[in-house]
């Protein structure tokens, strides 16, 4: 079963180009955005491939071209992306859980814990690499030391999804307490109005009768 993959935004930070050249990388990106929404990866993959030719080295672009080649299934090419995305910018949360996912879906998960161990030492304040030693324990069944590094990753940073729909998802599946999860499903809401995943969690929450947990729950 192929994972429900996102696309990064563009954000055209490129005032040194023409015009000219930055509604052409838009454009590309915008079409690459489309074909991606219907499903057609060649097609989107080769317009963000040509809006990259205009805007090199830009991560999101090499993040979405990845993307393609995951929903393909073409994981070798989709992991050699996201590494070139990491090692542009080691910090890119986005790549770097892509990746993990692959790995993990791969069996490779001691290779994913490892890397992040060296992320949290590397940056030990940094929300993004506590949020995915979390996914990595809740990957494992370890829904405690999932918990705990969810929440130093809210701690650091309060508006981590990941974070957040991670302690909810625990809380729901796994720990019977939903009106927890709920209360975090909509926290992240706010953070990430359009996530449709996160759409279906708190409407299937609120059908079931599911409130605000008691103040002292």
């Amino acid at each position: 079963m192929r994972r429900v993959g996102s696309i990064a935004v563009l954000a055209l930070l490129v005032a040194a180009c023409a015009p000219t050249t930055q509604e052409r990388i838009q454009e590309y990106n915008d079409f690459g955005l489309q074909h991606f929404q219907k499903g057609e990866y060649d097609r989107a993959r080769e317009d963000f491939q040509a809006a990259l030719t205009l805007l090199p080295g830009n991560v999101a672009l090499l993040y979405n071209i990845g993307q393609c080649y995951d929903h393909q299934g073409q994981a070798e090419q989709a992991e050699s992306i996201y590494r070139q995305c990491l090692q542009l910018e080691p910090n890119n949360d986005q790549s770097r859980h892509a990746l993990d996912q692959l790995l993990v879906q791969h069996g490779r998960i001691v290779e994913a814990q490892r890397m992040v161990q060296d992320w949290l030492t590397r940056e030990p304040k940094l929300s993004a690499a506590y949020a995915e030693d979390g996914w990595l324990y809740e990957q494992e069944n370890d829904p405690i030391k999932a918990i705990k590094r969810y929440q130093q990753a809210v701690d650091y940073d309060p508006h981590n999804t990941l974070a957040l729909i991670g302690m909810g998802r625990i809380y729901e599946e796994k720990l019977n307490f939903p009106s927890r999860a709920l209360k975090l499903y909509q926290t992240a809401l706010d953070y990430d109005p359009h996530d449709p995943d996160l759409i279906k969690r708190v409407s299937r929450l609120r059908e079931r009768g599911v409130g605000p947990p008691h103040p002292d729950s």
